[in-house]
């Protein structure tokens, strides 16, 4: 089997890291900004209706919604998993039975020495 590895494509990169900041920081300015007019023209549009709420309702969440987004990278929104070992060997067939391994049993007993075996110490 051969182990066949491939250089990813320039498409295929992430992001760097200072692009994707400044993507983030576009985006937070960008939802601050509707915010903004969300607030103004809460205001500024007579006569108060329903829409006075719905203005009023955006002004108050897009900040949620603002930083949650700024806070989530690129990572985040990544759902794309990549699998180290793409091609893993065949499962083994059910009609062979898988064979034991050759099991081997060594036995090492240690009998206490008599005291006739132990050699004199001569000083």
């Amino acid at each position: 089997m051969k182990n066949s590895s491939h250089a990813p494509s320039a498409t295929s990169l992430p992001r760097a890291p200072r692009d994707d900041v400044g993507a983030r920081s576009t985006r937070y300015l960008i939802m601050m900004g509707i915010r903004i007019l969300c607030f103004i023209l809460m205001v500024v549009v007579t006569p108060y209706g329903w829409y006075t709420w719905v203005l009023g309702a955006a002004a108050i969440f897009l900040p949620y919604v603002a930083v949650v987004s700024a806070n989530v990278g690129q990572e985040g929104r990544r759902n794309r998993r990549e699998d180290p070992e793409p091609a893993l060997p065949a499962a083994p067939s059910a009609a062979t039975p898988p064979t034991a391994p050759e099991t081997r049993v060594i036995r090492i007993q240690e009998t206490p020495p008599h005291p006739d075996d132990t050699p004199e110490r001569t000083e």
